[in-house]
């Protein structure tokens, strides 16, 4: 327990964090947690999106409740990486399953399936996208 307490500490030291740009900086916290359009107990801070990238890429922070899914799924154009905050998980990755904990990133290229689906204490990750997703 104590393990997981201090991940989500982590997360929210994200969650509170800023971007830096050298003409301006972005408070985490001004930024709402969006739902996401299709799985439930997902949620999405849009940290940078194609408006401010010119379409090259965008960044989000991404929690998934307990025992949520991200069902399988492609991107045609984008490249995702998923880099793992906090919580635990499953991700499979073009028919590979690969154990979601901190520290692990993984990457999807363009139309490769995958699904992330969250353990008991939900899972927190930082996904780009090139290009931008959004």
């Amino acid at each position: 327990m104590e393990k997981a307490i201090l991940g989500n500490d982590i997360f929210e030291k994200f969650n509170e964090g800023e971007l830096r740009l050298p003409s301006k900086t972005v408070a985490f916290k001004g930024i709402a947690w969006s739902k996401h359009p299709t799985f439930e107990g997902v949620e999405l801070k849009h940290i940078i999106t194609a408006k401010e990238t010119g379409g090259m890429f965008s960044y989000h922070l991404v929690r998934i409740a307990p025992n949520k899914s991200i069902k399988t799924h492609i991107h045609e154009t984008q490249l995702e990486t998923h880099e793992v905050i906090a919580g635990s998980g499953i991700c499979t990755n073009d028919g590979a399953k690969l154990e979601y904990a901190p520290g692990v990133i993984s990457i999807m290229p363009a139309k490769v399936p995958h699904q992330v689906d969250a353990g008991d204490q939900g899972l927190y990750l930082f996904a780009k996208f090139m290009p931008a997703l959004c």
